[in-house]
């Protein structure tokens, strides 16, 4: 008896340092600064958590466990030695998906193996029903936002009259035949209630479009982590639990945030809605004419310039210029040219996209700073150099009550002395709007590939 009080003390103590160290990663994972520190704190705890679980008197063999491991061990150094920074966003949504789809296989298992030894009882039903339905959704919501991103299915949101009203009546079935689950322990209202979640998680993600995608994204996290808290509550695993309710917390939290960022409703988010809303129009261009340059132009004006904030965008992650902006950045700093990086907070496709670009190139962290921390600056600005971003500089989200970006917080690049945008053609952003800072008087375009036109760049300010 005391032996086995013993025992269980050291692995719910054991599981509370592990819980202990995933806090530290995650406050670590807030600041790109602290992120490698956070990262090495999550690491050592999951160390911990599966270590001591591994000596857990209950596990029986360690064959399919070895098995599992080592399977996942090949396929996860596989994917991180091959996985370009640029997909990134497509991997985060794909290892949601595996989240969600462990969720709903451990809760049938579960049904099973406790159904056939008759220790079925409501309490466990309700956990076995959320699990499996949340990990549904957040498994076939998650496969949707790979497609997308991975560009397997458009970008442009699938929207048809009487979805939301579909949705509703498919959310109320999903619940009553998870009721009826936990009442009756039928199988075959479980199988009915996942159907419908699978068919939800596609519902909910198909109306958003590729602009809304950070928060999507965020959002999937979140459900992936309250998907692993009910999977650690039919598991009687406290530690899953605590893992499962901190992800999706700072997920739900981070979605909160990045609604906040883009003027947009959080509710309408959870319920797939927000992304028809916001991708639902598309302006023409107010009919004025454009001014080019060339990037030895560019380069003219940047190594004259006093004060440069660059701001990377979607378009930087395409042409995977970061490693040519680095270059602009060094000989701009070596000719004494003050240079600073701007970031949106929905710049890319998923959260802190830009931040992972610009330090994967090596940018110093102490010149990339976020909107509200830059956003006064940039009237003081001689140079302003946006690479590939598009709706988040767009001033029509300030100006103009008729443009679905209304109320959307933007970075006020228009209020510097000259703007340079590299862009490969006209065509707008992934709100589909067109960018009324194209016409402004101290708007300039550079058409071409983000790479090649930074390349230039880094060349003509070397010649000066």
């Amino acid at each position: 008896m005391q032996n086995t009080l013993l025992g269980s003390n050291f692995f719910a103590a054991m599981y509370l340092v592990a819980t202990v160290l995933f806090i530290f990663g995650l406050k670590g994972l807030s600041s790109p600064k602290t992120a490698l520190r956070g990262n090495a704190f999550s690491m050592m705890g999951m160390a911990i958590a599966v270590g001591v679980t591994l000596l857990n008197p209950e596990v029986r063999t360690y064959t399919w466990i070895v098995a599992g491991l080592a399977a996942g061990a090949v396929v996860g150094i596989t994917v991180a030695l091959k996985i370009q920074m640029t997909a990134m966003p497509q991997l985060v949504a794909a290892l949601h998906s595996f989240v969600g789809l462990s969720a709903v296989l451990v809760a049938a298992g579960t049904y099973y193996t406790h159904g056939a030894a008759g220790e079925s009882d409501p309490v466990l039903m309700t956990e076995i029903a959320a699990g499996s339905f949340i990990g549904a959704i957040t498994f076939t919501g998650s496969l949707i936002a790979f497609a997308k991103l991975q560009e397997i299915m458009g970008s442009a949101p699938l929207v048809f009259r009487g979805q939301h009203w579909l949705n509703l009546a498919l959310g109320v079935a999903m619940l009553a035949f998870g009721g009826h689950f936990i009442a009756s322990h039928s199988m075959v209202s479980f199988w009915i209630m996942t159907g419908i979640a699978f068919l939800l998680g596609f519902l909910l993600v198909l109306p958003i479009g590729g602009a809304d995608m950070p928060v999507v994204v965020s959002m999937l996290n979140s459900y992936s982590g309250w998907a692993a808290a009910a999977t650690g509550f039919t598991l009687s695993n406290n530690l899953l639990i605590t893992t499962g309710a901190l992800v999706g917390s700072s997920g739900a939290i981070l979605s909160y945030i990045m609604c906040k960022a883009m003027n947009r409703s959080f509710i309408s988010v959870i319920l797939g809605g927000f992304g028809a809303e916001a991708s639902a129009a598309t302006q023409a261009g107010p009919g004025k004419a454009i001014k080019s340059a060339s990037p030895e132009d560019v380069a003219f004006m940047l190594g004259n310039s006093s004060k440069v904030i660059i701001v990377p965008g979607y378009g930087m992650a395409v042409a995977q210029a970061q490693h040519a902006i680095k270059e602009v950045f060094e000989i701009l700093h070596e000719k004494g040219v003050e240079c600073k990086f701007a970031i949106h907070p929905v710049a890319g496709r998923m959260p802190g996209h830009m931040n992972v670009l610009l330090a994967e190139s090596d940018i110093p962290y102490d010149v990339v700073f976020e909107m509200e921390e830059i956003n006064g600056e940039f009237s003081s600005t001689d140079v302003v150099l946006v690479i590939g971003a598009n709706d988040v500089v767009n001033p029509d989200a300030k100006t103009n009550k008729s443009s679905p970006l209304y109320g959307m917080p933007i970075l006020d690049c228009y209020k510097s002395k000259q703007i340079f945008v590299s862009k490969r053609s006209m065509k707008p952003g992934y709100a589909g709007v067109d960018n009324a800072l194209f016409y402004y008087d101290n708007c300039t375009l550079v058409f071409g590939d983000a790479k090649a036109t930074c390349e230039k760049l880094a060349n003509a300010l070397r010649e000066e």
